[in-house]
């Protein structure tokens, strides 16, 4: 009888394919440690040379202990995050990018080995929790890979999206010469990174080019942690940022929020933890459109905890503040859920297609 596999080894052999004498470093928080020790586990199991280190709780705008950001820049061939709510930032890199041989540049040793050098596979979990770790990550990774494929191939040559819900959300968001990315649940190879649960698509709106409405009805990340939506929040968007902000008590936390990443920004220039010039650019880009999402896990529903709400099925996120192609940095990167989207992608030709309707995916 075939021994049926846990989530964690699940994770180590079969999602990041963990190899005998590979190097792997797990970055954990207290209310963390019972996942954390799963995987220093699992990896051990796999033969892996793992280590294992603690720090507190971080928020969008704490950094990471200079002893994380250390062990990070050890350079280990797998590193996981599994924290309450964030990694922690670099500050040093934050004053002082790193850059990739073509240039780009990376406010976070994390992003850099990962997506700069390509010379590590990450996880990042924030905010995960041990329920949501049992049900969501031991499912069909080979249908998840073929639905991020296929949407990946409807999207090429795509110009622009538009998104509507029952809830109110009316946008149209400029993708041209953008790619989809995906969270598909295979880290196997350098460079490769992404969610634990898996199951999403992304892609990064061209900025100052996106022009409608938001509402989010589901869901939301403010910089202390996320909530289900007791009132939806409205947010206007012109010309690809926030222009205003409308509903009940959440939408006076998410105004909160980007208000003091703004203030942060350019308080940063001033102190030398931003290089001179970009206080002015992260504040403008706490109100950019950063990221369109599709939820593809079957097993994640919305409970008010962002990392499994992003990728439930019948929804779709927007995120506000920093994107994904490293064109908008920001002090932060805010999710918010839309209920039962409609996506309509526009091409070149001029021809359209939907892949979703009424939040059903029509692969």
């Amino acid at each position: 009888m075939k021994k049926e596999i846990t989530p964690a080894q699940n994770v180590i052999k079969n999602v990041c394919k963990v190899k005998k004498d590979e190097r792997v470093l797990i970055i954990a928080n207290p209310k963390t440690s019972v996942l954390a020790e799963k995987l220093y586990e699992a990896s051990n199991e796999a033969g892996a040379h793992t280590s294992l280190i603690y720090q507190n709780a971080k928020t969008s705008f704490d950094n990471a202990e200079k002893e994380v950001l250390a062990a990070i820049g050890s350079n280990p061939d797998v590193c996981f995050s599994i924290s309450e709510i964030k990694l922690g930032k670099d500050p040093e890199a934050a004053a002082n990018p790193y850059k990739s041989e073509s240039g780009e540049p990376f406010t976070h040793i994390f992003d850099y080995l990962l997506e700069g050098k390509k010379s590590m596979r990450a996880v990042w979990t924030p905010g995960i929790t041990e329920d949501m770790f049992e049900r969501t990550v031991n499912i069909d990774y080979k249908e998840l890979s073929d639905r991020c494929k296929k949407l990946g191939e409807l999207f090429t040559n795509v110009v622009s999206v538009q998104v509507s819900a029952p809830g109110g959300t009316n946008i149209t968001v400029s993708v041209f010469g953008r790619s989809l990315m995906n969270d598909d649940g295979d880290f196997s190879a350098p460079g490769t990174g992404g969610n634990i649960p898996a199951g999403e698509v992304f892609i990064s709106p061209l900025v100052g080019k996106s022009e409608g409405t938001i509402v989010f009805d589901g869901s939301m990340t403010f910089s202390d942690g996320d909530s289900i939506l007791e009132t939806p929040i409205t947010c206007r968007v012109e010309k690809g940022y926030v222009s205003e902000i409308t509903g009940g008590v959440e939408a006076k936390r998410l105004l909160k929020t980007i208000t003091e990443a703004e203030n942060r920004s350019i308080d940063y220039e001033k102190q030398g933890k931003l290089p001179e010039g970009q206080g002015e650019v992260y504040r403008k880009n706490a109100r950019n459109i950063g990221e369109l999402g599709i939820g593809l896990n079957p097993a994640a529903r919305i409970t008010g905890n962002m990392l499994e709400d992003e990728k439930a099925f019948h929804t779709c996120h927007f995120a506000i503040g920093e994107n994904y192609d490293n064109d908008a940095p920001s002090l932060i990167h805010l999710d918010g859920v839309v209920r039962n989207p409609t996506i309509v992608l526009s091409y070149e030709d001029g021809s359209t297609r939907t892949v979703l309707q009424d939040g059903v995916l029509q692969l």
